[in-house]
């Protein structure tokens, strides 16, 4: 076959199906690369998401690797990994107002202490669950790319006060600081930063707290940015007012070992422990995921396999 797709959950698949017909030969799983079992791969393009390792013994087998995602981090290590050039795809935009919307969703929960809320109904008492409205709350975005001024836009609109970190302070509107000075002034801190050589660990135990006693931090960036044993120690020491995830480190090991049930594995113990703090909000790196998106999504798929299968490369490439 042509190309063949890994790690497609039920919705994504009714979209492509719907898209894709009989354009060129395809096929597809909902498993990733290293759950699929395959020893060598099934078509000379592979089209993956961020959670398949493809293993570097492929690419003298593979004319071109598509991620259906717009960040590209895990095929730069690829990359670095084999010795031939081979063709490496990513998408464009396609999802920046779902991913801020769901960045505020998990920011605005942990302000009104959603969690314990829902913990518990069952009794029906309200003792500890006192939340706190959003109306002047200090809100700082770092990264503030597509994404990240979507957060601020929004976020503004709903009354917090935002300012922005970003090597590229470039965006209009928004009033930019430093990190060290937006961290100490901060109540709230949302990473919607895109992941480099140079910003892995950038949220660590001892740049948070520098943070206010009770900070509300989120990230729907990447995982490596805020290491999950720094912020258990935050929370554990009450440093942490709320923490909301929607990404994690070595998330390709991690998503692989939660899917079989498996306990004790890479990031499942201290994940496990995360879950058992009442000011805590983990969602399955599932912030692009609305009907919106996926439509978006699926059609620069098309149209990047389209155009890689006449002309032997992407619209969209890996730099």
């Amino acid at each position: 076959m042509e190309v063949y797709f890994y790690e497609v959950f039920a919705e994504e698949a009714e979209v492509l199906r719907d898209l894709l017909g009989t354009r060129f030969s395809w096929g597809m799983t909902d498993r990733t690369v290293q759950e699929a079992g395959h020893t060598r791969p099934p078509a000379r393009l592979v089209c993956i998401r961020t959670q398949s390792v493809v293993p570097p013994a492929w690419a003298g087998s593979l004319d071109g690797i598509l991620s259906r995602s717009t960040g590209y981090d895990h095929l730069l290590r690829f990359r670095g990994r084999i010795s031939r050039p081979l063709p490496l795809g990513y998408l464009e935009e396609y999802a920046t107002r779902a991913v801020a919307e769901h960045a505020v969703t998990l920011l605005v929960a942990l302000f009104k202490r959603l969690p314990l809320q829902i913990r518990h109904f069952p009794t029906f008492q309200r003792d500890g669950m006192t939340g706190g409205e959003w109306e002047g709350r200090r809100l700082l975005v770092v990264g503030v790319g597509r994404i990240g001024v979507e957060v601020a836009r929004i976020a503004s609109a709903m009354g917090f006060v935002v300012r922005g970190v970003d090597i590229v302070p470039d965006k209009a509107g928004v009033e930019y600081v430093g990190k060290e000075e937006g961290i100490r002034w901060a109540e709230a801190v949302v990473c919607a930063m895109n992941l480099t050589a140079d910003n892995g660990g950038y949220f660590d135990y001892h740049l948070l707290k520098k943070a206010r006693r009770g900070l509300v931090f989120v990230n729907v960036a990447r995982g490596e940015h805020s290491p999950l044993a720094d912020l258990e120690r935050l929370l554990r020491e009450g440093h942490l007012g709320g923490l909301g995830l929607d990404v994690f480190e070595d998330e390709e090991e991690l998503a692989v070992s939660l899917r079989a049930g498996r306990r004790g594995d890479k990031g499942t113990a201290v994940v496990e422990r995360l879950l058992s703090y009442p000011n805590v909000l983990l969602t399955p790196h599932n912030a692009f995921n609305t009907a919106e998106a996926l439509r978006r999504k699926g059609e620069l798929t098309v149209r990047q396999i389209d155009h890689f299968l006449r002309h032997g490369d992407f619209i969209w490439k890996v730099p």
